[in-house]
């Protein structure tokens, strides 16, 4: 396997997903410096979920079309640009618009990092490749808030923009000389109905429910476009059926391991997807820890994503998807509703601890899960395969997202309107029990799906009408 192709990959990846979360930290200090409020400020947030959602679905298409190495060094252009236009901004409407730009390379490069992954890699190798690429969506999330933290505070909030631009020149160069060119297929044309309609559902669910989660306001709009973007996507589905050329083909569920894949992942993701936004907030909130501390404490969970890549391969081989990705979930979900026992009483080590392995369960599922996603998928539906993902990925992490922060609303509801520990550790329960349900798709599984791509070999079983072997006394 060519290691520089995913650690390629997985540079710019770490740029988004960190960048995603840096924002949180340093929204207090942002706000004072153009004139707003922190809760408006959000607004920023959800531009930015908004724009993946409604281009994720389009970076297959423009992908076969325009060739995928060549999109995704764009795209880290296109994410550059918005960087630096959040870091020159001196209003609200200028730092929205700058993260919506941000939001337009970010929608192609996690897609088109899978795809181009899938599409230069022998199967034998994918998993061992996903290890890599995996990386940067668990450190990214865990790394923003320490980093956030530390250049707010001693340098000035615009740096955690401007740290993009070494990094996402470095992308590209490394992009331009490292990454397959490839042979750009014929694309067919493009549905411009079903990007309509796709983008109207993504864009609509991950906006309604951003609002509902994070008021910036009023959570009467959160409804109306959650309830929008659930009737586009009925629309899409019939659509779909019928156009001849669909932007994102329905008939990739045809296939069970695909199927069981994306469901079990997106399942998943409703309750791990919300860790990283409650845990912070229960160090400081709950904890009394800075945000600086509770970014430190909470980053040992990368230490143990990047531990499990020495193992995943071996682990797959041994075992299999099936019987992995069961454990891995059961684990994971184990280890979230542990985090609703703390108290500040509880030592940090111990904390720390579980964290570590929790990362372990996490990384080991997520590597897992995307490989299993495109084991048994043709290099000519990867494209769509890619956008699918992505494009679910986000519309599920939102989902999660508003899911806690309905836990923490009706906990804090019914103690009186005061955001105690006990709402902190209700969530973590609830999300604990959702990411259990991971384990339900795979249970339908055969113990061989995906052998091809984990090396896993069932031992041969002798014919049950064999006759007993006789055994002599000599």
């Amino acid at each position: 396997m060519n290691r520089s192709i995913p650690l390629v990959l997985a540079i710019a990846l770490f740029m988004e997903h960190m960048d995603s979360t840096v924002i949180s930290t340093a929204l207090p200090a942002i706000a004072e410096d153009i004139g707003t409020t922190p809760i408006a400020l959000k607004l920023a947030l959800t531009a930015y979920l908004v724009s993946l959602a409604i281009f994720i679905p389009l970076s297959g298409w423009v992908a076969d079309r325009f060739g995928a190495r060549r999109v995704f060094a764009t795209a880290i252009v296109v994410f550059m640009a918005g960087s630096l236009a959040c870091a020159v901004s001196d209003s609200l409407l200028q730092f929205v618009v700058s993260r919506f730009l941000q939001g337009m390379g970010g929608a192609m490069m996690t897609p088109l990092g899978r795809l181009i992954l899938v599409r230069s890699t022998e199967r034998s190798q994918l998993v061992n490749a996903m290890a890599w690429l995996t990386i940067p969506a668990l450190i990214g999330p865990m790394a923003g808030p320490p980093v956030g933290g530390f250049l707010t505070t001693y340098l000035s909030w615009h740096w955690i923009f401007l740290i993009n631009i070494p990094i996402g020149i470095a992308g590209v160069i490394f992009a331009l000389i490292v990454l397959p060119a490839g042979n750009t297929p014929p694309a067919s044309r493009v549905d411009w109905a079903g990007f309509l309609l796709a983008g109207t559902a993504a864009s609509g669910i991950v906006f309604g429910l951003s609002v509902i989660s994070l008021p910036a306001l009023p959570p009467i709009w959160g409804v109306i476009a959650t309830c929008v973007g659930f009737a586009a996507f009925a629309g899409y589905v019939v659509h779909a059926r019928r156009a001849r050329d669909p932007l994102l083909n329905p008939k990739l569920f045809t296939n069970h391991t695909f199927r069981s894949a994306i469901i079990g992942a997106n399942l998943f993701r409703l309750g791990a997807g919300a860790v990283p936004f409650l845990m912070p907030l229960m160090l400081q909130l709950g904890f009394g820890l800075s945000p600086f501390r509770s970014g430190m404490v909470t980053f040992i969970s990368a230490g143990g994503a990047i531990a499990v890549k020495l193992i995943v391969k071996r682990t797959l081989s041994g075992l299999g998807f099936r019987t992995v990705l069961i454990g891995a979930a059961g684990a994971a979900a184990a280890f979230i509703a542990v985090n609703g026992l703390y108290t500040p009483a509880t030592p940090i080590a111990l904390i720390m601890f579980v964290l570590f392995f929790s990362g372990v369960a996490r990384s080991l599922f997520f590597t897992s899960v995307n490989a299993l996603t495109f084991a048994e998928v043709s290099d000519e539906d990867a494209a769509q395969a890619a956008a699918v993902t992505s494009a679910m990925q986000q519309v599920s992490i939102a989902v999660g997202v508003a899911l806690a922060g309905g836990v923490l609303d009706i906990v804090t509801s019914f103690s009186g309107g005061e955001l105690t520990l006990t709402a902190f550790h209700m969530a973590f329960f609830a999300i604990a029990a959702i990411s259990a349900m991971a384990i339900i798709p795979f249970l339908s599984l055969p113990p061989n799906a995906g052998q091809v791509v984990s090396g896993h070999r069932l031992a041969p079983t002798a014919p049950r009408d064999a006759a007993p072997v006789a055994h002599s006394r000599g």
